[in-house]
């Protein structure tokens, strides 16, 4: 599991705040997402109830046992991240794709390339990445996953991830030498920092900033995935999931993402 260690506070299951002061909510003005953040806030509240996991930020990678076949597999990753790589100046800043990102994040120091998502999936990208393709099919309960590159001088402030029916993963592909207070991530009350090969699996729910204070890049394969849960919240979370696809912000996202890609394939 990448390093980390713990802030002020030691305790066995941390508070889920259901926001985070000094920034905008991710919402729109519409009397249906008015509608469905009030659904999503009840069900979150029957997945801290009903988790199957502890409610903490940062998470035991021997919870999951299939992290050690991605960790050997990200060899294979890397290479193809690296292709990718040679291009790095055109690709999309992450508030780019997603608009509700610009909360957090509006300039291009952030990118990302984006390979599948609630049920939406870029075959050009995959295309150029069979063997990372292969390798996350195998996670289990996969909803989301990108390369997230974080460039020199970036630093994203506290914020929450609007959901909490969903873990987060980084695997480590590019890391650079440093400490703590220049090149790490914050979760709640925990400092983590990634290690090259090497799975990280926190909670976004919980307040969470990261920052890249080096002079060098840092990528991560970034995945979201199911987060285990009993009945019946496993079945509330899986209808909110799918519903996501129908929602404006998966619709623009896509809609970005297309775009996106006929420009760039088109010029290589």
């Amino acid at each position: 599991m990448a390093s980390d260690r713990r802030g002020p506070t030691n305790r066995a299951e941390a508070q889920q705040r259901f926001g985070t002061e000094g920034l905008a909510p991710m919402t729109r003005p519409s009397r249906t997402v008015r509608l469905l953040m009030r659904l999503v806030a009840w069900v979150e509240r029957m997945n801290l109830r009903y988790s199957k996991v502890p409610n903490r930020p940062v998470h035991d990678n021997a919870t999951f046992p299939w992290i050690d076949e991605l960790e050997r597999a990200s060899p294979l990753i890397r290479a193809e991240l690296d292709r990718v790589l040679d291009r790095q100046a055109e690709l999309p800043g992450f508030h780019e794709l997603s608009t509700d990102v610009r909360t957090i994040s509006q300039d291009r120091g952030w990118k990302t390339f984006f390979l599948t998502g609630y049920g939406v999936s870029s075959e050009a990208n995959l295309r150029q990445c069979p063997e990372t393709s292969r390798v996350i099919q195998k996670i289990p309960g996969l909803k989301t996953a990108m390369f997230s590159i974080f460039e020199s001088g970036k630093h994203l402030p506290a914020h929450r991830g609007p959901y909490n029916g969903v873990l987060r993963l980084h695997l480590g592909l590019i890391v650079p030498e440093a400490t703590p207070d220049e090149l790490a991530i914050r979760v709640e009350d925990r400092t983590c920092q990634w290690e090259e090969g090497k799975v990280l699996i926190f909670d976004d729910a919980f307040e969470h900033e990261a920052w890249n204070h080096t002079d060098q890049t840092r990528v991560v394969l970034f995945v979201d995935f199911v987060k285990p849960l009993r009945f019946p919240a496993r079945l509330l979370n899986w209808l909110l999931l799918n519903l996501a696809v129908f929602t404006p912000f998966i619709r623009e996202g896509t809609q970005n993402q297309k775009a996106w890609e006929r420009q760039f394939y088109e010029a290589a």
